[in-house]
């Protein structure tokens, strides 16, 4: 990636956003993309797996796993088209949990040496 503008204007590729630009990335900028999250997620595991954490213990911890989930709500209602199927999906309450869930132990999974091609082979068999 070139710069941040053109990151920028990559994520408003995605069809559940509402600035949603019909623009199909070409594949290295899908390898790249992949490639930022990877490293995001290794930058990001201690806390991925504190919120992991705190969800199976929901005496102790659950304050974390409440927090985590109330600003992912938040995002979605800021950035993504609520009128989408798909976004209404992950923002019921019965549903999200496992959404939320499964990305994160996704990401978690996708920080090892191998998590590149990890992540790749779930994104294009999706």
């Amino acid at each position: 990636m070139p710069n941040k503008v053109t990151i920028w204007k990559l994520r408003n590729s995605n069809p559940l956003r509402k600035s949603y630009v019909n623009h199909n990335i070409k594949l290295n900028e899908f390898d790249a993309l992949i490639k930022i999250t990877v490293e995001m997620a290794r930058y990001l595991y201690p806390y991925i797996r504190e919120i992991l954490k705190s969800k199976e213990d929901n005496d102790e911890n659950s304050v974390i796993w409440k927090d985590f989930k109330k600003r992912f709500i938040e995002l979605i209602n800021e950035r993504y088209n609520k009128d989408s199927m798909r976004v209404k999906k992950l923002l019921n309450q019965t549903e999200n949990d496992e959404i939320i869930i499964k990305s994160l132990l996704t990401l978690s999974l996708c920080i090892s040496n191998q998590g590149y091609q990890k992540l790749k082979n779930l994104l294009l068999n999706f």
